[in-house]
């Protein structure tokens, strides 16, 4: 009986063990991306960047638009960091956001998350602690928050993106500093799916015609953004 009993224990362990390793660790955002946010910091030191600037922030969806050529006129910084999601944007936001005291902030970040296995209400979670992050701080900065993009490759995740779009569109509308802006519906096809026209052969990233559109329908929204608000002054 006690042989049975000592066996027993032994399989619990091996299986707790097992369980454990089978789990995915958190990565250490320092280890993963100290060395790109080292390169920012290189870059401000050696350079100057615009005051009340348009900072456009979050993933490679970020990092790969040009934005200081797509949005010429305004005082832009670009802060993406690709593969990123918004828990590591939080993480560094005092040295990649907070800084700059933005007028403006341009956020896309939320896709790599739900494809790391996060589900629509963490996406929600963290980016109200964004939100809390920048607001605590910098009380008249508007946020506009970019739609997770539908894609090809990712089109088996996308209700859970739809989700958590709507979560944080309804909680944009809640506060006149935050907007929402649909990116969403502009890349779908007829059939309702993602247009592949306008995404790289990676199925995943924007190609030009697709930062076109965005770009297009982001300008009026960030001109409105950067007008005076008279109602907090």
């Amino acid at each position: 009986m006690e042989r049975r009993i000592l066996c027993l224990l032994v399989l619990l362990c091996c299986a707790s063990v097992l369980n454990a390793q089978d789990r995915p660790q958190a990565e250490d955002p320092e280890a993963k991306w100290g060395k790109t946010i080292q390169q920012f910091e290189d870059w401000d030191r050696k350079n100057s960047y615009p005051s009340d600037a348009v900072l456009f922030v979050g993933s490679s969806s970020i990092r790969l638009w040009p934005t200081r050529e797509s949005f010429d006129g305004f005082g832009v910084i670009n802060r993406g960091f690709g593969g990123s999601q918004i828990s590591e944007v939080n993480y560094f936001a005092e040295r990649i956001v907070l800084r700059y005291a933005p007028k403006v902030i341009v956020f896309y970040a939320g896709d790599n998350d739900v494809a790391a296995g996060k589900s629509s209400n963490r996406v929600f979670d963290d980016y109200q602690k964004f939100v809390r992050l920048v607001h605590t701080k910098l009380q008249k900065t508007k946020i506009v928050f970019i739609a997770i993009k539908p894609s090809g490759r990712r089109w088996s995740l996308w209700p859970a993106m739809a989700q958590a779009n709507k979560m944080i569109e309804d909680f944009s509308g809640t506060d006149d500093r935050l907007i929402y802006f649909d990116s969403a519906t502009p890349l779908l096809a007829d059939d309702g799916k993602p247009d592949a026209k306008l995404f790289l052969k990676d199925n995943l990233h924007l190609n030009a015609d697709g930062y076109r559109i965005w770009t297009r329908l982001l300008r009026p929204i960030i001109e409105e953004a950067i007008k005076p608000d008279t109602k907090r002054q």
